[in-house]
């Protein structure tokens, strides 16, 4: 798959502070100035970009839910033909997603709530078809395991590929990258393989 590679616009800078912002001290613990300072323009000049905070929060959370699905969707277009390929570019475009995005991750865990009904409501919409392209997946390659328990497998992998912003926690940042992915990858396709006895 391909990824952007050009410059990214004042209005993502403003989104990629926010969020680290946000995960690092908290929704309410963050002022506008604060945001407008990592970006270099005023506090008042972030209303040019975004209504105010709740805005921030709600795009961040929408798209990320978004993006996710998008990809999801274009990687089983790409080998929709062949599962176990199928399997493991998703697993790959997660994991890339658990080790760029891990302040969203934070985000999602503490903030989703303070989002205005109508956008949580979306944000759980989008997550509920990107799970289900998994559980498609998983079902295409393991076709005897129940419904039930192939959703329980994907969570379960969720869970674990998103606890990246716990590593590193205690002892500085994350481990190398690549090591990092080569564990994941090896964590979540072993979990998927033990559903086969």
């Amino acid at each position: 798959m391909s990824t952007r590679t050009d410059a990214p616009t004042r209005r993502e800078q403003i989104l990629k502070e926010a969020a680290r912002l946000f995960a690092e001290r908290g929704f309410h613990g963050v002022g506008v100035d604060e945001i407008g300072a990592a970006v270099g323009i005023s506090g008042p000049g972030l209303y040019r970009h975004f209504a105010g905070k709740d805005a921030m929060l709600a795009e961040l959370l929408v798209g990320i839910s978004e993006r996710l699905l998008s990809g999801g969707r274009l990687r089983v277009a790409e080998a929709a033909s062949d599962p176990e390929a199928l399997l493991a570019s998703l697993i790959d475009g997660h994991i890339d997603f658990a080790l760029d995005d891990r302040p969203l991750i934070t985000l999602h865990d503490r903030e989703l709530d303070r989002l205005r009904e109508r956008d949580r409501k979306l944000v759980r919409q989008l997550q509920r078809q990107y799970v289900e392209l998994w559980v498609t997946a998983v079902r295409d390659i393991h076709p005897e395991v129940p419904e039930s328990e192939a959703r329980a497998a994907v969570h379960a992998v969720f869970g674990l590929l998103n606890s990246t912003p716990h590593l590193g926690s205690h002892g500085g940042g994350l481990p190398a990258r690549a090591a990092t992915e080569t564990l994941l990858r090896r964590l979540a396709h072993g979990a998927f393989a033990s559903l086969t006895p």
